[in-house]
């Protein structure tokens, strides 16, 4: 395993780092005041607009996704620390790069098993930001970690299917610009279990597709994103022809979305436990507390080497993940996959909580990022699957060896 850039990779990355460090982070509090001046608006803000803008032109777009399909033609390996370094400022980098969730893996999922007339229909667009998208999976009445207990039916009715039921956490569904919605249901509850769910294309103004309400994680709604919100489908009708893949590969599409995604969360998971940690640098060193600095309370300096330890090392678990999925597949990495969606947020939240503490009532004030992050990394040991879940099958695949 050699996980080294060429110098091609070097300097992308550095390419990357620069657009951060100048134009992403300083429009962080611009986001603010532009969030602030419209309270009641989810998404279209003039600041995402400005930096997709920049980032198209410098050729820093689509960095995901295989070259051949619009993407920028990067390995998995080659793609972790750009994505990592989206992480230092996971609400503005992502998007700026059109590399935001769940885009992402809703292009994924057009590009690999959508037929060509859905590629030209909702792909494009979205390769070129022109909408945004939302992931309807999760349900509030079913315990959606065992994905075949969805309830949602998908009936087919002559030359259309026709959707029933609710769902929620689907992210993005509360920006006007998710022009469409990829919902997983049931189209025959008989089938085997893994056989019954299918995916389906559902565009945004569909007659019967309601929003129900917003939903926030620890009080931030992530606005600037879309949002998360409970929808409701009530006999929402749309052509046969909106069916991804075949009837019964639902779960399937839906295993081979999550894979890439989860290691993605991972890469960006990263890059906000090393901004922590620059935060936390930055205050130990300045701040001072019965006569001397917080870096020169011990404390404080074993948080830091730990955090520093943790960090190179997960980094260097998710670098092996990303090898494995370029070189033997991700159905063959499912045991790293689960490792890493495991350790890198538990990980990471342990980093931003100690950064929380060093800064005091600051750090759970929105003065810094660190709550934000810490909300969002919290909730990412239940998204793609809960830690219980991932840990009760890596366990019992290690105890199968």
């Amino acid at each position: 395993m050699d996980f080294a850039p060429d110098d091609s990779m070097r300097e992308l990355t550095k390419r990357v780092r620069t657009f951060l460090d100048e134009h992403v982070l300083p429009a962080e509090p611009v986001l603010e005041a532009q969030l602030t001046a419209e309270r009641e608006r989810w998404g279209g803000w003039p600041v995402v607009a400005d930096l997709q803008a920049k980032a198209r032109a410098q050729g820093l777009w689509n960095l995901f996704l295989p070259g051949d399909h619009g993407g920028a033609g990067l390995t998995n390996l080659q793609y972790a620390p750009l994505a990592e370094i989206t992480g230092w400022s996971p609400r503005l980098a992502p998007v700026a790069f059109n590399c935001a969730a769940p885009d992402t893996g809703n292009m994924e999922v057009l590009n690999d098993f959508g037929t060509p007339a859905q590629k030209e229909q909702w792909l494009q667009p979205l390769l070129r930001a022109e909408i945004r998208s939302s992931f309807c999976m999760t349900e509030p009445e079913v315990a959606s970690s065992d994905a075949t207990n969805i309830g949602t039916r998908i009936r087919r009715d002559g030359d259309h299917y026709v959707i029933s039921g609710r769902k929620w956490w689907s992210t993005g569904a509360m920006n006007p610009d998710a022009a469409l919605f990829i919902v997983m249901g049931k189209t025959d509850p008989d089938a085997d279990r893994h056989r019954q769910q299918s995916m389906i294309l559902v565009p945004r103004d569909t007659p019967g597709v309601r929003i129900v309400r917003p939903l926030s994680v620890f009080g931030f709604d992530d606005r600037d994103h879309g949002g998360h919100a409970e929808v409701a489908f009530d006999d929402v009708r749309v052509p046969a022809a909106n069916l991804i893949g075949d009837e019964g590969s639902g779960f399937a599409i839906a295993q081979a979305r999550l894979g890439p995604g989860r290691i993605h969360h991972c890469m960006r998971a990263i890059g906000m436990g090393e901004r922590a940690l620059s935060l936390l640098r930055t205050r130990a060193n300045e701040r001072h507390a019965f006569g001397r600095t917080l870096a020169d309370q011990g404390v404080v300096r074993e948080w830091a080497a730990e955090a520093r330890i943790q960090l190179e090392a997960l980094r260097l678990l998710v670098l092996k993940t990303a090898w494995l999925m370029d070189t033997v597949g991700n159905r063959q990495t499912m045991t790293e996959i689960q490792a890493i969606k495991i350790a890198v947020p538990r990980a990471m939240q342990t980093i931003i909580d100690r950064a929380i503490q060093v800064h005091g009532g600051a750090g759970v004030s929105s003065d810094t990022p660190l709550a934000e992050l810490y909300a969002g990394i919290r909730s990412l040991r239940i998204a793609d699957g809960p830690d219980e879940v991932h840990l009760s099958s890596l366990g019992r695949a290690e105890l199968r060896r």
